[in-house]
């Protein structure tokens, strides 16, 4: 019995650091969140919101042709996996004043996934190979 619970107490920490994977095909479902304000893929072009074609190391507020906020431009952000998921949870919170008028993706799985889907695009909107 001691053994038992001991196995066990040990998997539950053990799963605690389990990282979650990332599910792309998940990520272009939950793309349609962002749809309306975002473009991403050849020939996407600027709306609402900025086109997201390269965001992987991208720095912030500086896709040619779109009008960013001050606060977006200044954000000093370069975009990663982290800065991404601190930042999709809360926009205004992580860049005070930008201009993004969106209340976030606060379920982590579905940021990882929205993020495996955002990264696979370079520049030119294709995806990576």
């Amino acid at each position: 019995m001691v053994k038992t619970l001991i196995t066990a107490a040990t998997l539950i920490v053990a799963s605690g650091g389990v990282t979650l994977a990332q599910d792309v095909e998940k990520g272009a479902t939950i793309f349609k969140k962002c749809a309306l304000c975002h473009k991403i893929g050849p020939g996407a072009t600027n709306l609402v919101g900025p086109v997201l074609n390269g965001l992987d190391g991208r720095h912030s507020g500086s896709v040619a042709g779109f009008n960013y906020s001050d606060a977006n431009k200044n954000s000093g952000i370069v975009w990663s996996e982290q800065t991404f998921e601190d930042y999709i949870k809360d926009p205004k919170a992580k860049i005070p004043g930008t201009k993004m008028v969106f209340a976030g993706i606060k379920n982590e799985q579905e940021a990882k996934d929205l993020w495996a889907y955002l990264k696979q695009f370079d520049a030119q909107g294709n995806i990576k190979k």
